[in-house]
């Protein structure tokens, strides 16, 4: 299937890796849907592409929004050919001091929501024997760190659900990757420099320099680093049930 016949449903589209990721597929081609919980934020983001876009404004944990936004991309374009999963949210504590509701939060944003679209995009995808998923990640599916034992869990979850969707569909035409991605320069990554700082009370500049350095490059991931990455998925029809990191080094498989 040519580039610009294919129709790509980018979650957590409004910002950041997924702002980044829908600028490149538009660019070679794709019809872009975008979802985020800001309308604001979608609007802003399909400006900027040159080519046809939709924003569908929704919370990927609500019941029906997974229905919904793919009925919406449906009506619209036809179909979904290409699915990027990208939306995801972060948060720190101890394990003795990570509640319930944390642990509860981490799964359905991070791994439950990928989940249900993944689920929702198989069938169609099926039927026309392509498809293409990519589930954003994280390089803390392929390690533990301290601090983020719910995040962590979230991530190592759902590289085991795209691993295990990648084995069931391998012969369908469907490829399902991750990219696993260290810390990468967006506004989530700066939500976390924040919460440190507030948290510690340590410098600013400080922290920035830490999450760098998590990097064995000493840099932050761009977002562009990661966009090529789901290119490249896209484009590999033999690469499939993989966790390709991008990450500097930090995490040599």
């Amino acid at each position: 299937m040519s580039r610009e016949s294919q129709v790509t449903l980018v979650t957590g589209g409004g910002r950041g890796i997924g702002a980044a990721v829908a600028a490149r597929l538009s660019a070679s081609g794709h019809r872009v849907a975008l979802t985020a919980r800001s309308a604001d934020e979608l609007e802003t983001v399909a400006a900027t592409l040159p080519g046809e876009s939709l924003c569908i404004p929704a919370d990927l944990t609500e019941p029906d929004a997974v229905d919904r936004i793919f009925a919406a991309t449906e009506d619209a374009f036809g179909r979904v050919d290409v699915l990027v999963a990208n939306a995801g949210a972060a948060m720190s504590a101890p394990v003795h001091k990570t509640t319930d509701e944390d642990w509860a939060w981490m799964l359905e944003v991070n791994l439950s929501a990928p989940f249900r679209c993944l689920r929702r995009a198989v069938p169609g995808m099926k039927e026309r024997g392509y498809g293409r998923v990519v589930v954003i990640a994280s390089a803390a599916a392929k390690r533990g760190e301290p601090l983020i034992a719910a995040y962590t869990a979230s991530k190592h979850g759902v590289l085991g659900l795209v691993r295990s969707a990648a084995a069931e569909l391998a012969q369908t035409g469907i490829t399902v990757n991750a990219i696993c991605p260290g810390y990468v320069d967006t506004p989530m990554t700066e939500g976390s420099v924040t919460n440190v700082v507030s948290r510690t009370g340590r410098n600013e500049q400080a922290v920035r320099e830490f999450f760098a350095n998590y990097q064995p490059t000493g840099r932050l991931i761009t977002v562009e680093e990661v966009a090529t990455a789901v290119q490249f998925c896209l484009d590999s029809p033999s690469v499939t049930g993989q966790g390709i990191e991008i990450d500097g080094g930090a995490v040599q498989s």
